[in-house]
């Protein structure tokens, strides 16, 4: 056995200096460095030497011996994680579990995100400006046990296109995701992503349950959080999903229904509801992926917070493509993508595009853009929209995104 993993192994057992007088094996003497630890590891059960009472310190040591004084020492309590993942396989022979161990030694990861945007926009809507800003995410994922895992994530803004130093740090995500029975469990503060994003792509608590693999079963539902422009909440909802993935083809159509949307911190409640239904399905032929998405919403006939929806078209489409994408962990891949969208102002509560959506009037438009990673881990967008009002086709919006995004 050598003498830094004699001495590490003793140490995790709390090994201290002469702690046992007797010596057990004729080969180390008294004056041998290792003396005490061996004496120790030995009092202790870990290690037995031969049965002829020699340690046999000059004996290359096979794997299956090795791992015979790993589980020993994992019994008694020793902390010799890295040991136990390296000698896995012989351990699980000697009918010890390491699994889990391993888990035990990486429980909690940190990962992180830095993004810095540029926006010009130029429209009826905005007189020509920028925006800049820079985004920092902290991710933490912690594993519960076997089944269960908690995500959390700290965002901190930067206002860079203005002297005022305008900053907000949030907690933004804090949930779990496990399994229960055969279920899918997701539950917490969260990312709600419904219809591709055509429907919903914000903040929400609330809980999500699927069941399925290849067709898939999914309901949900919640409390959606503050709208952009902060005149109120994006209402509770409720609602499900069928989806199959077909090789190629993947295909879904599912219903959400949002309630009290607008609602303020002193009045809980409004009359303003929404009922969305949606189909859709993507087909991929290679580095092309072609998407499709027909939606029809239902507001009901009174307002709420003087917001008249019930004016506005209640149906739409939208229609993608994409070729290859950027990947963040291959440096030098790319992508190319593109959008066409034609949504009625009921077809949406909290749209997942960069595009002007003009409030609650609907929208139609384009998108185009390109993604290139110039390094490992560092991967910059440019994408060019141009939308108009639905309610009024003179009022439009065009706007150039561009952000480069480091991830670690």
């Amino acid at each position: 056995m050598k003498k830094s993993l004699v001495l590490a192994m003793a140490m995790a057992l709390g090994v201290t200096a002469s702690a046992y007088a007797a010596n057990p094996f004729s080969d180390v003497p008294a004056g041998h460095w290792a003396y005490d630890s061996i004496n120790k590891l030995a009092a202790a059960g870990v290690i037995e030497g031969y049965g002829d009472s020699t340690f046999g310190g000059d004996k290359l040591m096979t794997r299956y011996e090795m791992a015979q004084i790993v589980a020993k020492a994992m019994a008694k309590g020793a902390n010799v994680d890295k040991l136990a993942a390296e000698f896995a396989d012989e351990l699980d022979n000697l009918g010890v579990r390491v699994a889990n161990l391993e888990k035990k030694a990486d429980n909690v990861k940190v990962t992180g995100e830095l993004r810095y945007k540029y926006m010009s926009q130029d429209g009826d809507v905005n007189d020509s400006n920028h925006d800049t800003d820079l985004r920092s995410r902290i991710w933490v994922n912690g594993q519960i046990n076997d089944d269960w895992s908690y995500t959390g994530m700290l965002e901190n803004t930067q206002i860079l296109s203005d002297n005022t130093g305008d900053e907000t740090t949030e907690f933004k995500r804090a949930y779990v995701e496990g399994k229960l029975g055969g279920l899918n469990v997701t539950a917490g503060r969260y990312g709600a992503f419904f219809a591709n994003g055509n429907i919903y792509d914000a903040q929400a608590d609330g809980v999500e349950l699927s069941y399925g693999d290849k067709v898939k079963v999914t309901g949900f539902a919640g409390k959606g959080t503050d709208n952009a422009e902060n005149t109120g909440s994006n209402g509770t909802y409720a609602g499900g999903e069928l989806s199959a993935n077909l090789d190629k083809l993947n295909v879904a159509a599912g219903y959400v229904n949002f309630t009290d949307i607008g609602a303020t911190n002193e009045a809980h409640e409004t009359n303003l509801d929404n009922a969305i239904w949606y189909v859709g399905a993507d087909y991929t032929m290679g580095d092309v992926n072609l998407s499709a998405m027909y939606l029809k919403g239902d507001v009901n006939t009174e307002t709420g917070n003087g917001v008249e929806w019930n004016q506005t078209e209640d149906d739409g489409w939208t229609a993608g493509l994409t070729y290859k994408g950027a990947e963040a962990s291959e440096a030098g891949s790319w992508g190319l993508f593109a959008n066409y969208y034609d949504l009625g102002g009921q077809t949406y509560i909290a749209h997942t595009t960069d595009a002007n959506t003009f409030d609650n009037n609907g929208f139609k438009g384009y998108r185009v853009g390109a993604n290139y990673t110039f390094a490992k881990n560092i991967v910059g967008t440019v994408v060019y929209y141009d939308t108009e009002n639905k309610m009024n086709s003179k009022v439009d919006d065009q706007r150039v995104w561009a952000d480069v995004t480091f991830t670690f």
